[in-house]
């Protein structure tokens, strides 16, 4: 270690302890998921929007056309994004791409960066539901299924952002897992496997990362009503609710866009839940 390691930095003067309103302003966020007004990408992407960025939105509508909850027009998503955008001359553009395909996510920072120039901030929010099962009852296709966009593609799409990314401050990466460590999900061996996977890579991410200025953080959202969970499921949660309600998208958005701000680059390599309290 150089003598200099050792020098203390000097305190952070008043104009430097006062926040930017627009803390993300200049940079540029590729967030993935982002197809339903009530998800969480949708939420994420409109923090990131507010908080200054321009944002590159990518969706995959067909995904959510065979879930419960069904599709949302993704003019309106993006629409709805770009409301939200705060800063001057920061815009919102998008991708529909299926990241079950093994090129997709290098096609999905491509276009980011050849819209914008660079991408500083990469929320990989997508998830592939469905398909799932008990142990009993799940197969091997079902099983890469799941691993191949809750898992693999996530890290690919690191991996891209990382190769083109210019060194510049503000690098970041955020996963999202599920609370497979702190409980069971014994009906969803498949999403559990890989999104469990995601949680116990990021120390070994974060560290490969970190030479080039980029953090990398994983966010479990608990349980948040996106659409899927009913009056039955609701019920059997709400004992374990200590402020008496799910979280809402935002809420988790909130802690996301805050890891992309500046505030948090001294934390890399975390798993963080956002729970409300939530007891498994």
């Amino acid at each position: 270690m150089d003598n200099d390691d050792l020098v203390p930095v000097a305190r952070p003067t008043v104009e430097e302890l006062a926040r930017d309103p627009l803390p993300l302003r200049g940079r540029v966020a590729l967030v993935t998921g982002v197809s339903r007004r009530e998800g969480i990408g949708y939420a994420v992407a409109r923090r990131l929007a507010a908080y200054g960025a321009s944002v590159f939105c990518h969706h995959y509508r067909p995904h959510d056309e065979e879930q419960p909850w069904g599709g949302d027009d993704v003019a309106a998503v993006l629409a709805g994004v770009r409301r939200a955008l705060a800063a001057p001359g920061a815009r919102v553009a998008d991708l529909s791409a299926d990241l079950a395909e093994v090129d997709a996510p290098r096609r999905v920072v491509a276009a980011a960066a050849a819209e914008f120039g660079h991408v500083d901030i990469l929320v990989a929010n997508h998830a592939r539901s469905g398909g799932d099962g008990r142990l009993s009852e799940v197969d091997a296709a079902m099983l890469d299924a799941h691993w191949a966009v809750n898992t693999r593609s996530a890290l690919l799409l690191a991996k891209e952002f990382a190769a083109r990314h210019d060194g510049r401050a503000g690098g970041r990466v955020v996963f999202l897992t599920s609370g497979q460590v702190r409980g069971p999900m014994p009906d969803e061996i498949c999403y559990a496997a890989a999104k469990g996977a995601l949680a116990a890579i990021t120390p070994s991410v974060a560290a490969g990362l970190s030479r080039s200025g980029i953090t990398v953080n994983t966010v479990n959202p608990g349980p948040v009503q996106t659409g899927y969970l009913t009056g039955e499921l609701l019920d059997r949660l709400r004992p374990m609710l200590p402020f008496g309600r799910c979280g809402f998208p935002d809420d988790p958005a909130r802690l996301i866009a805050w890891l992309a701000t500046d505030e948090a680059r001294w934390i890399t390599g975390q798993v963080i839940s956002s729970e409300g309290g939530f007891t498994y």
